[in-house]
């Protein structure tokens, strides 16, 4: 078993055929929305937003399938759910929710038939050893989701880059050298991670919004034990 890191769509797309196991990792915020929610029993339908090839979002869906509640822009009035983690801190066991994700939604969309799942500083270690179980022998592929530049093209993301050097410090021993560069930058890291995040765009951004608390979320490490696996279109525990 060797596990592999490449970054975003293209990185997919090159190690989809190769690979029997796919993990997305967007810490801010897709990966641990999704934690947050499938730790109370949640199901969450990602959603990419209808993504043209230029990187433009399209519009969301009017309404969601029956039985579904669609989540709404981060800090839309009234509340709700949202790509927020801290606005699903109380979501209720079964919720369907569809989560639109120009980044982690997108990219867990385009693994065609590869069992898929989703991580985070918040589960690193016990992904890890769900992933390297149910992968069985087979290559991994941990692909850190990045952030947009405003013509599309791809931003990488410190977070992510962390985020996916935890995971893969629990599969090894066997690494690619992308994969072993990040995580000796994990290693590297791990001390001072919290005010990396912090410091890094993404958090900046998200705090400048007032959404700090998503940030603190995302920085509380190995807080869960799950592992999301996208199974019949929805991440579930």
């Amino acid at each position: 078993m060797t596990v592999h890191c490449e970054w975003g769509l293209h990185g997919i797309e090159t190690l989809r055929d190769a690979v029997g196991v796919i993990v997305i990792v967007d810490v801010l915020s897709f990966s641990t929305a999704v934690d947050v929610a499938t730790a109370r029993g949640a199901l969450v339908c990602p959603h990419d937003l209808g993504i043209a090839d230029g990187g433009a979002p399209g519009p969301r869906e009017a309404e969601p399938p029956a039985g579904s509640v669609i989540a709404q822009p981060r800090g839309a009035p009234g509340g709700g759910f949202s790509l927020s983690p801290v606005s699903l801190s109380d979501i209720a066991p079964a919720t369907r929710l569809i989560l639109p994700s120009p980044n982690g939604g997108r990219l867990s969309l385009a693994c065609g038939d590869r069992p898929v799942f989703t991580g985070c500083l918040r589960n690193a270690t016990a992904l890890a050893e769900s992933v390297r179980a149910f992968a069985a022998g087979r290559d991994i592929a941990v692909i850190p989701a990045g952030e947009r530049w405003p013509d599309g093209s791809l931003r990488p993301a410190i977070e992510d880059w962390l985020g996916a050097g935890a995971i893969i410090a629990g599969l090894g021993p066997a690494l690619s050298a992308e994969a072993e560069t990040a995580c000796m930058a994990w290693h590297a890291a791990r001390a001072d991670v919290a005010r990396l995040v912090h410091a890094s765009a993404s958090g900046r951004e998200l705090i400048a919004a007032g959404h700090g608390g998503d940030v603190e979320m995302a920085v509380d490490i190995d807080a869960s034990d799950g592992a999301p696996l996208l199974v019949d279109g929805a991440y579930r525990q």
